[in-house]
């Protein structure tokens, strides 16, 4: 499955932009961005894939161009697909990216939640 090599430059750049150390991994048939080694966001076709912080969820999901991430027709709990509408700008896309990268750092911060290493 191909994914939108347009969108991943552009991730690419506001990752960089935000002085953010990242990985890329291909996954979910789409490519991942890994931050402390953690996903942050990805590309699955032409959606942005983010995860989300817990308490954040339902005011993201909720957001313009927002929708659960089901592509297994079941949603996955902190993962959010936002449509090319929701990323046309670099503002835009940056504003989703800096939820990912909260989403990572609110992880590697907090040693209570499972998974924690």
């Amino acid at each position: 499955m191909a994914y939108d090599e347009s969108l991943a430059q552009r991730i690419r750049v506001s990752l960089k932009s935000l002085d953010i150390a990242f990985v890329e991994k291909k996954m979910f048939g789409g490519l991942a961005f890994m931050v402390r080694g953690r996903m942050c966001c990805g590309i699955v076709k032409t959606d942005l894939m983010v995860r989300v912080t817990p308490e954040h969820y339902e005011e993201n999901r909720k957001g313009p161009h927002a929708r659960p991430m089901d592509f297994t027709g079941r949603p996955m709990k902190g993962f959010l697909f936002v449509s090319p509408e929701g990323v046309k700008g670099a503002r835009l896309l940056k504003k989703w990216l800096a939820r990912g990268v909260e989403f990572v750092q609110s992880y590697a911060t907090d040693s209570s939640k499972p998974g924690r290493r």
